[in-house]
């Protein structure tokens, strides 16, 4: 398929989960991607999967780190077109025991790294021409949920980001919008479970049951539903969708 053949996208947290399978779907389409993560072994076999992928390693809370990456993108693959920033991090720990350094860190990784992601990638992309900047956030944009208000705040600031830029960039011809999913099967949902086992004493089945009830399909959701998402989002067809959080929750409220 060439649907996106001459675009180049740009992929953050591509190493596993959902940005792994973004970074495949956009190459499958016939875009050159530029995967970027902390951890170069599994952007370089995302290489080995398609040659149409190039890695990068980069932290998104570094800025000076991501401006040098994103110059290394356009000197490799060009100017881009499409900026998926999908790096994040959770962690849970009721409110009063969640320190300053938690709070601090938990927005660095799923705030700052997408204002960083974006502000370097987008000084790049001719805003003339059809562009798209995406956000992968979260139901925890959306609503609140207990233990985990840290991560809460921090995606509620990317969806307000989202907005705010989307009416920034209404006149030219690039887009903008976040993408929330509810509890998605990756490595950081694993993690998630591992440590609700830990805590509480709860047989694995037990925990990921307490999950997937939260979504009234009773499933969790698969990376490959968000990467198809962004193909839409990034299609002619979604050329008027901009400033959007869209839930990708089965149905959750």
């Amino acid at each position: 398929m060439s649907e996106f053949l001459g675009h180049h996208a740009i992929v953050t947290g591509a190493g596993s989960g959902a940005g792994e399978a973004i970074a495949l779907a956009l190459a499958d389409k016939g875009a050159r991607v530029t995967a970027i993560g902390r951890r170069l072994a599994p952007l370089e076999a995302l290489g080995e999967q398609d040659d149409r992928i190039i890695a990068i390693s980069a932290d998104v809370t570094d800025e000076e780190a991501m401006a040098k990456a994103i110059d290394e993108a356009v000197e490799k693959n060009g100017a881009p077109t499409i900026v998926i920033a999908n790096a994040g991090s959770a962690e849970s720990a009721p409110f009063d025991r969640t320190d300053a350094a938690l709070f601090r860190s938990t927005l660095d990784v799923n705030l700052t790294g997408v204002f960083n992601t974006f502000q370097s990638a987008f000084v790049k992309m001719n805003r003339n021409q059809p562009g798209r900047l995406i956000a992968v956030a979260s139901t925890a944009g959306l609503k609140g949920y207990a233990y985990v208000g840290a991560y809460c705040a921090a995606k509620h600031g990317v969806v307000g980001l989202v907005r705010s830029l989307a009416q920034e960039l209404a006149k030219t011809g690039v887009t903008v919008n976040a993408i929330c999913p509810g509890f998605t099967e990756t490595p950081m949902l694993h993690r998630s479970i591992d440590n609700i086992v830990e805590k509480t004493g709860r047989s694995r089945e037990e925990a990921e049951a307490s999950l997937k009830k939260v979504n009234p399909q009773g499933r969790f959701i698969q990376p490959e539903e968000i990467a198809e998402t962004v193909l839409w989002l990034c299609s002619d067809a979604a050329a008027s969708v901009t400033g959007q959080a869209i839930s990708l929750s089965g149905g959750e409220t």
